[in-house]
């Protein structure tokens, strides 16, 4: 069974008018399992990856609308470019492959539809593309085109609730509301009343805050007289501060030292798509097990399945913009490594420039209301980077209660919350200056473990260990010779790579199918504790 056909696809704003779409389509000419993009081994799909013609048959079960409602078709997500029709009626044309759209599909309905979606995916580099390549090797991955997330409708009255968005601080819950309702009654624990705004402000009186130890996540509904939507905020602030001369990061007003991994989100049969949305979940708990408290979502985002089991389990996220433009290996990685990590990135392709920026204001939009985001990336290691001052303040007025790394790994501008570098292949101590000082990415050491490798004969990292005893050394190695002395000098946040292999590269600490830990577990708990007790200590 197609876990997505029951699973309900966007938990910030649940009701109970739910179809699914997921399941059996045809592609091409060849049934296809949806939402699993083609080029996976849980499409099922077989047939041809040029221009995709999607279609669907479908019947609304009786009574699924009333006559005064609206009913919304959504899709997840789509790669790059498509159009949708509906009983050949021309609906949307959509750009950008990671960021949900819908539409109102009311007036077009009959007894039976016909559902189509033409896409095409050239894997064109004016939008955001990520990890995905034509010639996967390394560091780049297999390509997805077409639908990788669900596709669902629902139905509400005309005045009912479209979207909300919440933002909150230690004691005080913000909620804007798109409704055509005049009325709102807001309820959540013991509280409940009625407004007649849609920019509600509500002071918290004895707050249970949301914390990596402990977060308490509020139930919150909505209603309108015809309309009711069920929700979760959490409480919770982030910012830094200037702790003996050095730029630290509190979380509700306690210090917190940032310890997590890479996290590329890929998964072995489904790519950018796993199996069952619980995938997620597992994958927190088990760096949660290891003493990790953040995960840095790798220039992809995700289904918000992720993003809700991060919020329930306290896994803080650093959340990457994905990127757009040409990758040069001369000059994002050859120039930098041999130390030339200045250089002058103004705005060259205005066009592309815009559908990111558009694109990353979309992806705060999007994500925001999430407790568990606390940074955002807006460019990784120079790649499409164009003018990152100017969207440093777009972006931060989007979200001003976030941090921003505008330029992680190097090619550093003026605006940041960060100082932000790549390290790999060496030991480094870094020392902070003016800004939060983060190792956004280093370690990547590989272990290959036979029988748990995608393709055999090849292998791709920073390094390499032949056993789980070796891998440990390797990192606890990094901690003391790196990691530790850089604490000492302002460090506050550390990334290591990563939380599993993907496809030929095999630096995680699982293995690519989840299946086995390539490391000591008690050992990476212990190392990772002791990070966290010397950065108190080196703070009081």
């Amino acid at each position: 069974m197609n876990k997505y056909d029951t699973y309900y696809p966007r938990p910030l704003l649940q009701r109970d008018s739910f179809y699914s779409l997921n399941g059996l389509w045809n592609l091409n000419g060849e049934t296809i399992e949806v939402p699993f993009p083609p080029e996976s081994d849980l499409s099922n799909y077989s047939g041809t990856l040029n221009t995709l013609n999607y279609s669907k048959s479908f019947s609304l079960p009786n009574n699924f609308y009333k006559e005064n409602d609206k009913v919304i078709l959504h899709f997840g997500a789509v790669d790059q470019i498509c159009d949708v029709y509906l009983n050949d009626t021309f609906l949307i044309h959509h750009e950008g492959g990671y960021l949900p759209f819908n539409i109102e599909i009311t007036n077009y309905l009959k007894d039976n539809n016909e559902l189509k979606v033409i896409a095409k995916d050239d894997l064109d580099y004016f939008y955001p593309f990520g990890k995905q390549s034509k010639n996967p090797s390394g560091m780049w991955y297999t390509p997805v085109s077409g639908i990788w997330q669900s596709v669902w409708i629902e139905a509400y009255d005309k005045d009912g609730i479209d979207s909300i968005t919440l933002d909150t601080s230690m004691d005080t819950l913000n909620i804007h509301i798109d409704s055509n309702s005049e009325e709102f009654i807001v309820e959540f624990d013991n509280y409940k009343k009625t407004f007649n705004t849609k920019d509600i402000t509500i002071k918290i009186d004895n707050p249970k805050l949301w914390n990596i130890n402990n977060p308490y996540l509020y139930d919150l509904s909505i209603k309108t007289n015809n309309d009711s939507i069920k929700s979760y905020f959490g409480l919770r602030k982030i910012e830094s501060k200037l702790v003996n001369n050095y730029q630290r990061i509190y979380l509700n007003d306690e210090l917190i030292f940032i310890n997590g991994l890479l996290d590329q989100g890929y998964f072995e049969q489904g790519i950018y798509t796993p199996l069952d949305p619980i995938e997620y979940e597992k994958d927190v708990l088990n760096i949660k097990e290891l003493g990790f408290n953040c995960l840095r979502k790798h220039i992809k985002i995700e289904l918000e399945a992720f993003y809700y089991y991060c919020d329930k389990h306290g896994m803080l996220i650093i959340q990457d913009m994905v990127n757009s433009g040409k990758y040069s290996f001369f000059k994002d990685t050859l120039l930098p490594t041999i130390g030339i990590q200045k250089l002058n990135t103004p705005i060259k392709d205005k066009k592309r420039y815009e559908f990111f920026k558009k694109h990353s204001i979309d992806t705060i939009n999007h994500l925001k209301s999430h407790p568990a985001i606390i940074a955002y990336t807006i460019y990784n290691e120079g790649w499409g980077q164009q003018n990152p001052d100017e969207l440093y303040d777009v972006l931060k007025k989007i979200d001003p209660h976030k941090l921003f790394d505008s330029c992680s790994g190097w090619f550093f501008n003026k605006k940041s919350d960060f100082d932000s570098y790549h390290i790999y292949f060496r030991n480094k101590v870094l020392k902070g200056k003016d800004k939060i000082l983060s190792l956004s990415e280093c370690g990547g050491f590989i272990r290959a473990i036979e029988n748990h490798i995608s393709d055999k004969g090849s292998k791709w990292g920073y390094g390499e260990a032949k056993s789980e005893e070796e891998l440990t050394n390797k990192i606890i190695t990094m901690h003391e010779n790196m990691i530790i002395p850089s604490i000492l000098n302002g460090l506050s946040v550390v990334i290591m790579t990563q939380i599993s292999d993907v496809e030929k590269e095999l630096n995680g600490l699982y293995t690519y199918d989840r299946q086995v830990c390539k490391v000591d577990k008690n050992k990476i708990l212990e190392a990772n504790n002791k990070l966290q007790e010397i950065y108190k200590k080196q703070c009081v």
